[in-house]
């Protein structure tokens, strides 16, 4: 049901039971399945892609989102030495294994690199002395280490052996994502023949000045086997190309992501990356490479992106919300019942309860249900 009217859910045994219809004007919030998150660095301090990270990074992590309305995450780890990252899908493994509300929270592990661009630019903030062709002896590690959780891959299609890695990917049920990258048309067209069906934050992680046309972006946007992940916190986009990049990509094909690292929901000040990167949020929100304007990862939770899509890309809130629920739970293949696509009898309750405010359009979570637990906020009754 996404036509706005009041609904009343019964829970038992953390199972939806049943779905009717409330009285009309009884309701005055909203709510949904619980929302996605397929791409979280960190966030509130807590950084799994620290060195020497331990669970408590990825647990504390995920109990913040949980406030900010975020039932299933994909905590991201990003382009390091090998040794780094197998140690933070370790720490993530152990965190799943030691609390069963995070594991039921965390839906998968997205790698996002090493195998990017070279490239100032679409290398974005990854540090350069990491960047390396893919391997898929070392994507064996990585899926060892991570106890088989790794659902995402953020992959550039432009070395030599990107196809055969993103064939034996997919093979294994990871989703090939295309991004950091500067590959040509060919390129990309070769990586969706062999699988790839996601944009990694299209639009970013790109030159500052490209080729009109063709391009990497249009090239993406063009591919209707492509769905896009998006970062509308106000800063990765301006609202011109938001309404664009959704109207070309279709309500269908729209997944939003909050890319937030260890710096959001933190004071306006000076932090520091895994790799050592120094970056500064300031009082706006924008978060950057510090002493530059290149941006360095999101600050701004998720519940800001859906309120930008209704904002800037004049979205109803049942299609912002499906851009957090239905969309990306089908990219992950996570199917109906997981609670994250509909409000369906059999399906586990993971459940998000928010209010919009009628004057400014922010998105203001209330509650959040994570495997039939309610985590945060009130209940919805």
């Amino acid at each position: 049901m996404d036509d706005g009217l009041p609904i009343r859910l019964t829970v038992e045994d953390g199972d939806v039971v049943a779905v009717e219809r409330a009285p009309t004007g009884s309701a005055a919030d909203w709510i949904a399945p619980g929302w996605l998150d397929l791409q979280v660095n960190g966030f509130e301090g807590h950084d799994p892609n620290a060195a020497n990270a331990t669970p408590a990074e990825t647990i504390e992590m995920t109990r913040a989102l949980w406030r900010h309305g975020v039932t299933g995450v994909c905590p991201t780890i990003c382009t390091e030495s090998e040794e780094h990252i197998l140690d933070c899908l370790r720490a993530i493994a152990a965190a799943c294994e030691s609390d069963a509300l995070v594991r039921a929270s965390v839906v998968g592990i997205h790698v996002e690199g090493p195998h990017i661009s070279r490239e100032d630019g679409p290398r974005g903030a990854h540090p350069l002395r990491h960047v390396r062709p893919p391997d898929i002896d070392e994507y064996r590690r990585w899926q060892d280490a991570a106890g088989g959780r790794i659902r995402i891959i953020t992959i550039s299609p432009e070395y030599p052996d990107a196809v055969a890695y993103i064939r034996a990917i997919v093979a294994d049920g990871v989703v090939a994502s295309i991004g950091h990258t500067g590959a040509d048309s060919e390129q990309i067209q070769a990586a969706v023949d062999a699988g790839a069906t996601w944009s990694t934050h299209l639009g970013n992680g790109a030159h500052a000045s490209i080729r009109r046309h063709p391009n990497y972006i249009w090239d993406q946007l063009a591919e209707d086997r492509l769905s896009a992940g998006f970062i509308f916190d106000g800063h990765h986009l301006p609202p011109a190309v938001i309404r664009t990049v959704v109207r070309a990509k279709g309500v269908e094909r729209t997944v939003l992501v909050s890319d937030a690292v260890l710096a959001a929901g933190m004071e306006p000040g000076e932090y520091q990356l895994a790799d050592g990167l120094p970056i500064t949020l300031q009082p706006s929100g924008r978060l950057e490479m510090t002493g530059t304007e290149y941006l360095a990862g999101a600050a701004a939770p998720l519940e800001v992106c859906v309120a930008n899509a209704v904002r800037h890309a004049g979205l109803s809130i049942a299609d912002a919300v499906r851009a957090v629920t239905i969309n990306p739970s089908r990219l992950l293949g996570l199917g109906p019942l997981a609670g994250h696509e509909a409000f369906q009898v059999g399906a586990r309750a993971n459940l998000t309860l928010f209010r919009q405010d009628a004057e400014t359009l922010d998105i203001i979570p209330l509650a959040t249900v994570v495997d039939g637990v309610r985590v945060f906020g009130e209940a919805a009754r």
